[in-house]
């Protein structure tokens, strides 16, 4: 920055103005060197809008309550997964980048440009990068993973759903990308699944009823509704579909920070489990649902 200040033109400034213009100086370089030590996180855009609007200002390491209308899986993946890299010690800091990356991700961290993902994956997915990355232990077990049958309000035949067979005259919509979700979905005697890799599509498709209905995490809304923009989506009551997986976090093995990071991740997820906090969070944030109350239709 000095570069381009001349001399003389330098001459032209008071003293004052020349301590503000090197206090200035100072600041900026100092960002500069504080934000080269922090790890860039990429993170998809609606994800990272609704965590800055459910921690409220709040440092995320002492986040214990995930009662909140911005609460979703996502978030709480997002907060877990740092509230167990530092319990395991690890301290470096991170930078959020949002964006619309959806798969990206993915390919970032086999090239080890990312270092981790907050968001989870599937076990069946994760074990197709087992080459690039290391898995962590299960942030979501096999069996607790209970999905809602989402739609529009307005559409009143999928809303009265209540057995399986009744989804033999609906269309569903996911990705092959997410292979428990495809999986499942391929497993349902639907009249046709529809393949479409862009997530925020897919919503938008059974918001307009293009297609009858998409399966998503239970959220905290009174009404377990999902609203995003222009789009809402709601659950058919008490109508579950189990996805057959459990969920983990996954490092990249090429990240400088990548062997330090798994290690304390583990060590943190162990923490937490024996505390009852992850339980804790996922039912506050109303994605672990009472099996009791929701009926199964796939068990």
């Amino acid at each position: 920055m000095m570069t381009l200040l001349k001399m003389s033109n330098l001459q032209k400034f008071s003293n004052t103005q020349k301590k503000l213009l090197l206090a200035v100086i100072t600041y900026l370089s100092l960002v500069a060197i504080l934000r080269a030590e922090e790890i860039e996180i990429f993170i998809r855009d609606d994800v990272y809008v609704d965590y800055i609007a459910f921690l409220n200002g709040r440092d995320v390491l002492n986040i214990t309550d995930f009662s909140s209308k911005t609460i979703r899986r996502d978030v709480v993946d997002m907060i877990i997964a740092q509230q167990a890299l530092r319990l395991g010690g690890f301290d470096q800091k991170f930078h959020y980048v949002p964006g619309k990356l959806n798969f990206r991700n993915t390919k970032m961290l086999q090239l080890g440009k990312l270092l981790i993902s907050f968001d989870s994956y599937w076990l069946s997915d994760a074990n197709a990068l087992k080459n690039d990355i290391y898995i962590s232990d299960p942030v979501i077990r096999n069996g607790e993973y209970i999905a809602g049958i989402y739609t529009s309000p307005n559409n009143n035949k999928v809303l009265a759903i209540n057995d399986i067979e009744d989804l033999k005259q609906f269309t569903a919509v996911s990705t092959k990308k997410w292979r428990t979700d495809w999986a499942t979905l391929s497993q349902l005697p639907l009249k046709q699944l529809i393949e479409e890799d862009e997530w925020l599509s897919m919503a938008r498709m059974v918001d307009i009823q293009w297609i009858d209905f998409i399966l998503m995490p239970f959220h905290s809304t009174p009404d377990q509704s999902f609203t995003m923009d222009k789009v809402k989506l709601v659950p058919v009551k008490n109508i579950g579909i189990e996805l057959k997986d459990s969920r983990h976090f996954v490092i990249s093995k090429k990240h400088p920070y990548g062997k330090s990071a798994f290690r304390a991740i583990n060590k943190g997820l162990h923490m937490l489990r024996q505390q009852g906090a992850i339980e804790k969070a996922y039912r506050q944030a109303g994605f672990f649902v009472d099996r009791e109350q929701v009926k199964i239709l796939n068990q």
